[in-house]
């Protein structure tokens, strides 16, 4: 059968892609008869040149009516494979150290062990550049070649005291200190700055561009600022410690609702009591959190033995999980997850301000309705007039603020909505007398519930039984 009468039978379909063809008959009569070969000819007729399923056209040759209702798959081009992106490989294991707790043999997990610090000497390799890999090529049905794309080439993030060699692939540290990732995930090296002892009157407050190690306490009054880390190999009373990296307190927090403690990246201390404290990133905490104020970008983890979070509001972007949120006295307890915290806070100054401006828009119309029917009374006087010009405008200005305003409400709402990662797990007792907010969602809780995970779903805060 010659390929003028296969094309009365026969309909070629190529997808957009060109990866595949696809066979159909058009009709199917008696008289059809049609060899493999003449099959692949009037396919390759048709511009399918490369993938072709030899099998299956021997098969459609030889039991046409098994083929002619359906569309068949009749070749399949090769994907380009993509290619790898490049990293940062570290000298030292910069994560796992900062994020997680130190676990022993048997499973328990040591809070009070003190992260080993990541120093370096001058001259010494800090990380190196792994190079993006190219994929492999593909090709279309049609023959043509798909290029294979190359993974994107990672770029070292130059902090303070660190060098890149000329060829971009090492990354050095120009003086001895300490390795310090900060916001952005810029590469530091800081000098480290010890002291031995509390921060009292005799040291007084520090200040430290790099990283400050206490090897005693952090009395009431004092404030500590670095540009790493801070590490208190001690307790913290009620001071003020600001660190652009993270801050790890060994002896715990007993603050008496004076002071703060923020980290751009994380906090990390035995227990949190009469406290605000502020993490960029994550909170770790493996005895209490009492009666305190904690926000997190992150996570807020309060799991251990006691893993006892009671009193105050704990606010977290993605995940509160706890061994026991509340007490038996129902002491009014808030867990917030779902949104950043500084988002709400937001939203609360937008929707007053919008208030006041829809006061001031009232007031505004009134004026400008009586001056509108003086104007057409002719009865306006100079000083009236620009009073009405000075109006208008402020009406304006008003009207175009207030619209910024709504549009800002609506973004900030809308990210109360994407909540589907968001979730408040409680591993063995939730008392009453505890609010849980997910986005927009509140639910308030009565009765006691044990092992549950509380996630939002279709528009409500569900509790699901906790597994662990």
């Amino acid at each position: 059968m010659d390929d003028h009468l296969l094309e009365s039978y026969l309909r070629i379909q190529i997808s957009a892609d060109k990866l595949s063809a696809f066979l159909t008959f058009n009709r199917i009569t008696e008289d059809f008869d049609c060899t493999p070969g003449q099959l692949e000819r009037f396919v390759r007729s048709k511009g399918v040149v490369f993938g072709i399923r030899t099998s299956v056209l021997h098969e459609i040759c030889t039991n046409t009516l098994a083929y002619c209702k359906e569309q068949t798959l009749i070749a399949m081009g090769t994907p380009a494979t993509p290619g790898k992106d490049g990293s940062i490989r570290f000298a030292y294991d910069m994560k796992e150290q900062y994020l997680r707790p130190a676990e022993m043999e048997d499973g328990k997990v040591d809070f009070k062990e003190v992260s080993r610090l990541k120093n370096v000497k001058r001259g010494q390799l800090i990380a190196e550049r792994v190079d993006a890999l190219f994929g492999a090529p593909g090709m279309m049905i049609t023959g043509e070649e798909i290029s294979a794309k190359q993974g994107r080439q990672a770029r070292f993030k130059v902090g303070k005291n660190v060098v890149v060699n000329e060829d971009q692939t090492a990354m050095y540290a120009l003086i001895d200190g300490l390795i310090t990732i900060t916001d952005k995930e810029k590469v530091n090296v800081f000098p480290v700055y010890e002291v031995n002892g509390d921060v009292d009157y005799r040291v007084g407050n520090i200040d430290f561009v790099g990283t400050v190690v206490i090897r005693g306490n952090v009395l009431s009054g004092f404030r500590v600022k670095a540009s790493g880390d801070i590490r208190v190999i001690g307790g913290v009373e009620g001071a003020e410690l600001d660190s652009e990296g993270s801050i790890e307190i060994t002896g715990g927090i007993m603050a008496g609702n004076k002071g703060y403690i923020k980290a751009q990246k994380n906090v990390k201390s035995s227990f949190i009591q009469d406290c605000n404290v502020i993490a960029g990133e994550d909170v770790l905490v493996s005895q209490s959190i009492m009666h305190s104020n904690v926000r997190a970008g992150r996570n807020v983890i309060c799991q251990g033995s006691k893993g006892l979070i009671v009193g105050g509001s704990i606010q977290a972007v993605e995940q509160v999980s706890a061994r026991v949120v509340g007490n038996t006295m129902s002491t009014a307890t808030s867990i917030e997850v779902g949104v950043r915290p500084e988002f709400r806070s937001e939203l609360q100054e937008l929707r007053l301000k919008l208030r006041q401006n829809m006061d001031a828009m009232d007031k505004t119309e009134k004026a400008l309705a009586i001056l509108d029917q003086q104007a057409a009374l002719d009865q306006l006087t100079d000083q009236k007039m620009a009073m009405r010009i000075k109006l208008g405008a402020t009406r304006r200005q008003t009207t175009a603020e207030s619209d910024q305003i709504r549009e800002r409400i609506l973004e900030i709402e809308k990210s109360l909505e994407d909540t589907d990662k968001s979730k408040v797990d409680i591993s063995h007792t939730v008392y009453g007398g505890i609010k849980i907010v997910i986005g927009r969602y509140t639910r308030f809780i009565k009765d006691p519930v044990q092992r549950v995970s509380f996630r939002y779903s279709e528009g409500d805060i569900v509790q699901y039984p906790l597994f662990t």
